[in-house]
């Protein structure tokens, strides 16, 4: 009656033993680390590469703790904060500026561990310490960004079906075409409107000032605001793993919102310097007829020509550049740090992908002996890395940008590009640090108060069950192992909100064994048998047990599906909780109970408290 077959028995055993390998690595922390990835796509992470950091550690007299090599970084592990950071300067000053050399936080658990893949939960910004930025998306300047697309196309397909036209400039967000007379222009609006469906156009003027206004459709300007939020997203994402950060979160907050949150992140300046930083690329012509000094010193003194903008280099020359971008950063497949092969100078190499390198030999084509300006447009602002004459076609799509720049900065600038154009400016709003000890302190209090909630349960359930409370404990300590071992399996980040969850489940979870406690007792009150009173008081306590569970469950899972962030969080490690529970409180504690007395042929009396307490009163 109350035997459980072997296998059974094997199940829980396995369960256990799993449970116990995969939550130990949670108790040995983390530790302070090194580090190295290449910034170049030609270097390798090889144990050459190791030698190296090995040797310049040894080089500075600085004892690591261990080191391991995956494929596309090296980790040094160190015994504490101070020698992390003389690590990293002796390692950076022996690898160059080829390297990233980033400050890190790695798992303290053995090796062994680490090879079968026990690893400790992720834990979150606020208990791990690290920084939280929340940055606004510029939605009009996403649509300015289209308007400019939308004129260079417009060019190009007026050029393609041979429909001359006097100009066309974007004025703000709309594009506007001259003609010189009305059926040029009504052919014109007939080609406009065939190719760029997402375009109201109209036409404007009259006698010598024909014009046609193409504006955005607002349904198109919707989908280029969500889209441009989308792509800074996926771009921020691209460059936080340039730095190297585990379990990020860089997620939309509102309709014009991105929140990003990097556990674990010592070095806060480079994150914000790199996180906050704009940079697109845009290609453009110089005005050449526009060149001469009295023209520039003009547009210095406000009056810039139509469609020209005034920019500067480096080195404080104002110059004129067309309005028209020739190419931006959208089309960059990749871009690396390196030195001009002529001058030695540091220098960015940009390839292209297949349309951007078509357009650009077309454009160095079409232009052979004119200035072709390299313009970086960081947080609106445009500043050009370089302006040089075009001696001739350029294919391959292969583009180098020189000019006045430090190793460094040639170094920031590839990775920015790297990662990505943003479809829209970004600006950084608020910004918020959690120091380490300030994480700590919430690990401290979160487990703490966990500890004494199971330590409370624990007293009663001993102290009103007996034994069977004691089984009831065992069960409970068994959710709490399986807990933490799924949540380290599942490598989840675990935050403030998660052990508020860990905390209600274990409530939850010690409710499934009163019930069955209760049932038993009950049973025993009835007069039935020991041993019949273990067995019907788990199986009439199992449809309750389930019926509470499942509708708990139901909450767990909406709250996930229509939370997000915190909510999400708890939701998760609530879940998860309840399948944990439902195996111990009932699979477990079963088979303990069955372990001690589903042997026994003549038991008169179960441990489990004062069945004469709440005894119904008998008629007389």
């Amino acid at each position: 009656m109350n035997r459980y077959p072997l296998w059974k028995y094997l199940i829980i055993a396995v369960a256990v033993a799993i449970g116990l390998l995969y939550s130990a690595p949670n108790i040995f922390g983390e530790v302070p680390a090194v580090q190295i990835s290449p910034i170049k796509a030609t270097l390798k992470v090889d144990p050459a590469l190791m030698g190296r950091v090995e040797q310049a550690l040894a080089g500075a007299g600085i004892e690591a703790k261990g080191a391991l090599l995956d494929p596309t970084s090296i980790k040094v592990r160190f015994a504490d904060p101070d020698t992390q950071i003389k690590a990293k300067d002796a390692i950076q000053k022996a690898l160059g500026e080829d390297y990233v050399v980033a400050l890190n936080l790695l798992p303290n658990a053995p090796r062994w561990m680490i090879a079968i893949n026990a690893l400790p939960m992720y834990l979150g910004l606020d208990l791990r310490g690290g920084v939280h930025f929340l940055l606004q998306v510029d939605m009009q300047g996403a649509l300015t960004k289209a308007a400019d697309r939308y004129a260079s196309d417009i060019r190009q397909e007026l050029r393609d079906k041979d429909v001359r036209y006097g100009g066309i400039a974007r004025d703000g967000q709309s594009v506007q075409v001259r003609f010189r007379d009305e059926a040029t222009r009504d052919k014109a609006q007939a080609v406009i409107e065939r190719s760029s469906p997402d375009l109201i156009v109209k036409q404007q003027g009259a006698g010598g000032e024909l014009l046609l206004v193409a504006t955005l459709k607002p349904e198109a300007q919707k989908r280029i605001q969500e889209f441009a939020l989308q792509q800074n997203i996926t771009t921020l994402r691209n460059r936080v793993n340039e730095l190297g950060v585990a379990e990020p979160i860089v997620q939309q907050s509102g309709a014009d919102r991105v929140v990003v949150q990097l556990p674990g992140v010592q070095d806060t300046a480079k994150a914000k310097e790199i996180l906050g930083r704009t940079a697109t690329l845009e290609v453009r012509m110089l005005d050449e007829e526009h060149s001469d000094a009295a023209s520039i010193q003009a547009a210095v003194s406000g009056q810039v020509p139509f469609g020209d903008d005034l920019m500067y280099e480096r080195s404080g020359v104002p110059l004129l550049l067309k309005k028209q971008v020739v190419l931006t950063g959208d089309s960059i497949s990749d871009a690396q740090p390196g030195f001009d092969g002529q001058t030695g100078e540091p220098a960015v190499h940009i390839n292209l992908d297949g349309k951007g390198a078509r357009i650009f030999q077309q454009v160095t084509r079409e232009n052979v002996g004119k200035r072709m300006a390299m313009v970086l447009i960081e947080k609106g602002k445009g500043e050009v890395i370089t302006a040089p004459v075009i001696r001739g076609e350029i294919g391959g799509g292969r583009v180098q940008i020189s000019g006045r720049m430090t190793t460094q900065e040639a170094k920031d600038v590839a990775l920015l590009l790297r990662a990505g154009a943003l479809a829209a400016p970004m600006e950084i709003v608020e910004e918020r640090t959690v120091g380490p000890s300030l994480g700590a302190e919430n690990i401290e209090k979160g487990w703490k108060s966990t500890l004494i909630g199971f330590g409370a349960i624990s007293f009663f359930m001993i102290v009103y069950y007996a034994l069977f409370g004691l089984i009831s404990v065992l069960a409970l300590a068994t959710n709490l192992i399986l807990l933490v071992a799924l949540l380290s399996m599942l490598q989840a980040t675990l935050t403030l909100p998660g052990i508020a969850a860990v905390a209600l489940t274990l409530g939850m979870a010690i409710d499934a064994n009163v019930l069955i406690n209760e049932r038993i007792r009950e049973e025993l009150r009835n007069g039935n048998t020991p041993q019949n009173s273990i067995f019907e008081g788990y199986k009439r306590a199992w449809g309750t047990i389930l019926d509470s569970n499942i509708t708990t469950l139901i909450a767990g899972v909406a709250l996930f599906m229509f939370g997000s962030g915190p909510v999400r969080g708890f939701a998760v490690v609530h879940c998860l909780g309840i399948l944990t529970s439902m195996f111990s409180a009932v699979v477990v504690s079963r088979g303990l109970v069955n372990l001690l007395y589903g042997s026994r042929r003549k038991l008169d009396k179960l441990p489990i408290g004062n069945t004469d307490w709440h005894k119904r009163a008998q008629p007389a």
